[in-house]
């Protein structure tokens, strides 16, 4: 692996253009509010909503620094929800003017990782290809190369379009969302052997015994004599995230499985009266990408951050990171993933 950047300093640590807290406050009240919502060693959470943030100096100062952008934008679901999302032509459009601003703030060899759900016509059992257009219109208009399509795969998610699957019983649940893998350059900073899957039980035979069948398959691919009798540490994943299945989780992320992650910051919110974030990312996702596609001390961005489960996960890993959350409620909600607020109420 090599790293353009490895000493990509937290937000926190960017410099500002006035050294007077009350200008920076002022600034922060200018038209829509940005400003800092709470900070820790590693990383900073900002109040307000990208499209005012990536003009505020907080993420200007951070232009070719950030090593990586995941992140789930609100779906184009074809109703509003609390969390605000856009519907329709309105989200293509939305989504595309994201794309340049974003791409700038990376370094030469970052990522953008987006999860974009599935959406549905209104009031008709047929799929709307709204997530997959806005996907094309944002590597087109930033200029980024698509380096993977990846599938997160939940099997315990509940059934859905409910109308469809539990009703009318005419459509499959809705079990999966799309992963979009995409870089500035053609080779960005990347190493499938920081998230090998355990060995299977039979792989595990197979170097301990040192035999297998060696020669030419039926699909006429050759297998060589040694080809597979060095251990290499784990397997290379597949494209498919699977959310509930340990067997297929790299070793150094089974912590980020199942809701254990989630306890924390859902007690936090029920005592201090907070709202959850009710679409939250799926903490092993976020892992997943974050140790796959950047080195310790890298920069990890979440411009919708919700629960900030991006900014918990990176600090747990030793990276440096910027969230931003339009939602007041649910940014203070967000402090309970970090044991430094975890008895602190947020004013």
């Amino acid at each position: 692996m090599h790293s353009v950047n490895n000493e990509a300093a937290p937000i926190s640590e960017a410099p500002e253009k006035s050294v007077d807290p009350q200008d920076n406050l002022d600034r922060a009240n200018e038209g829509a509010a940005v400003s800092e919502a709470y900070r820790t060693d590693f990383g900073t959470m900002i109040h307000g909503r990208i499209e005012d943030a990536l003009t505020a100096d907080r993420l200007t100062a951070l232009k070719g620094k950030v090593n990586l952008i995941v992140t789930s934008p609100p779906f184009p679901l074809v109703r509003k929800k609390e969390y605000g999302n856009e519907t329709g032509a309105a989200y293509l459009e939305w989504l595309k003017s994201l794309a340049t601003p974003l791409a700038d703030l990376l370094t030469d060899d970052g990522s953008i990782v987006i999860e974009i759900g599935n959406a549905w016509e209104p009031g008709v059992p047929v799929m709307s290809t709204l997530p997959l257009e806005a996907l094309l219109e944002f590597k087109k208009a930033a200029n980024l190369h698509l380096c993977q399509h990846v599938i997160c795969h939940n099997p315990a998610r509940l059934p859905s379009p409910a109308a469809w699957v539990n009703i009318k019983r005419v459509r499959l649940k809705d079990s999966f969302t799309h992963v979009w893998w995409l870089s500035k350059s053609e080779n960005p900073k990347a190493d499938n052997r920081a998230v090998l899957n355990p060995y299977s039980t039979d792989m595990k035979k197979l170097l301990k015994s040192q035999k297998y069948n060696a020669g030419t398959r039926p699909s006429g691919h050759v297998i060589s004599k040694t080809g597979f009798l060095k251990d290499h540490g784990g397997a290379i994943g597949a494209n498919v995230i699977d959310l509930e299945d340990e067997r297929t989780t790299p070793e150094s992320l089974l912590r980020f499985t199942g809701t254990r992650w989630d306890a924390n910051y859902r007690d936090y919110c029920k005592r201090f009266s907070l709202p959850a974030h009710p679409a939250r990312m799926q903490a092993m996702l976020s892992a997943f990408f974050v140790q796959f596609l950047t080195d310790p001390g890298d920069l990890v961005l979440d411009p919708f951050a919700g629960s900030n489960t991006t900014g918990a996960i990176s600090q747990a890993l030793g990276r440096h990171w910027v969230g931003v959350e339009a939602s007041a409620e649910y940014a203070k909600g967000s402090r309970g993933r970090f044991a430094e607020f975890e008895d602190e109420k947020p004013e």
